[in-house]
């Protein structure tokens, strides 16, 4: 209490003026309590005098005699450990990093009237391929490179219009520009693929059967016996044959458009080695792999059903069916009713690439 003294002397006590809330709580915290406020708190107390009692018995305890410390031995009575050395394995070479072979580059003509390169690239693509359009002018002007490839494929179309025969002045073009080009690539022993157009092109450049190895024409390919174009689906029978592009394959069912697909050998002795010598890779055959089948199952009229051949190394192959176009399940005609073997086209596709996988560097 605060007092005040007045005018006639008496003293007033004053009241305090009250402590903000905040003030207050400082204050309380600043001033130690009393002991006796501890003390009348039940649960300090208890621990208090707990720990007082344990306190008197501990100082009851009689001490241990501090006993002394051994002294140390001289350095020459201390007993020297032996220490055995083990012999360390050489660790082996840190082994190299491990590097990610690139996928085959694989080149895909195009140019002149030829008009189905983005479905076989695509194929290629599908199959694990890095696939590239490449117009003819551009390896002819030396842009691109057939070395650069581990894959060369030539498409189906209508190059120059089917002018004088199909594949013909595609050929001859060939032969003309990068020739040497083309003959470095075969020696090398990657894969070269013809398909319709690109199978009357490798013909007649000599490419295929090429049982002389002159690259001279032993062969053609000419109009359908039908006498007319023919667009329709095919079933196709792999043969024993020096291709191994069809490993794995039972049979490949693809559609066929072409005018001039029926194969004719040079004479009836050329025939009998190509069947001797496995070069015959495909065969047309109706629904249930029978052979011999008649048209339309055989649409051009081929002798001994012959849908594709391959050279002596097996490693050209030109097939006059479209294989490329039945990769994917929704291009059979008849998908709806679950009927599709999109996986045989595939198949043939992957193993192409697999073969390229060698050569690549």
């Amino acid at each position: 209490m605060r007092r005040m003294e007045s005018d006639n002397g008496l003293v007033i006590p004053m009241p305090k003026k009250p402590m903000k809330k905040k003030a207050a709580k400082k204050a309380a915290h600043a001033k130690p309590m009393p002991w006796k406020a501890i003390a009348t708190k039940k649960k300090p107390m208890k621990r208090i005098k707990a720990m007082s009692a344990k306190a008197k018995k501990m100082a009851a305890r009689p001490r241990k005699k501090a006993t002394a410390r051994p002294k140390k031995k001289a350095a020459s009575t201390i007993r020297k450990k032996t220490v055995v050395k083990m012999p360390v394995k050489k660790s082996a070479k840190a082994a190299a990093p491990h590097v990610e072979k690139r996928k085959p580059r694989c080149l895909v003509l195009a140019g002149f009237g030829l008009n189905a390169e983005a479905e076989l690239a695509h194929a290629f693509s599908l199959a694990g391929a890095d696939a590239t359009i490449v117009h003819f002018s551009d390896i002819a002007s030396g842009r691109q490179r057939l070395e650069n490839y581990e894959i060369f494929a030539i498409p189906g179309g209508w190059s120059f219009g089917d002018d004088i025969a199909g594949g013909r002045v595609l050929s001859n073009k060939l032969r003309h520009t990068f020739k040497s080009q083309f003959d470095a690539f075969v020696s090398s022993g990657k894969p070269i693929l013809g398909v319709c157009n690109g199978f009357q092109t490798l013909v007649k450049l000599g490419a295929l059967p090429n049982l002389s190895g002159a690259f001279s024409q032993e062969s053609t390919l000419t109009f359908n016996k039908s006498g007319r174009f023919e667009d329709r689906w095919v079933h196709l029978k792999p043969q024993k044959s020096a291709c191994k592009y069809f490993e794995g394959v039972e049979f490949i069912h693809c559609p066929v458009r072409h005018g001039e697909g029926q194969f004719v050998p040079r004479d009836s002795a050329l025939l009998a080695t190509l069947q001797k010598q496995g070069m015959v890779a495909l065969r047309y055959t109706d629904e249930k792999m029978k052979e011999s089948p008649g048209y339309p199952a055989n649409p051009n009229g081929s002798p001994y059903d012959i849908a594709g051949i391959c050279d002596r190394s097996g490693k050209i192959l030109g097939l006059m069916p479209h294989p490329e176009c039945s990769v994917y399940r929704t291009q059979f005609p008849r998908f709806t009713s679950g009927i599709s073997f999109e996986k045989n086209s595939l198949r043939f596709f992957e193993n192409i690439v697999k073969a390229a996988e060698e050569h690549v560097k």
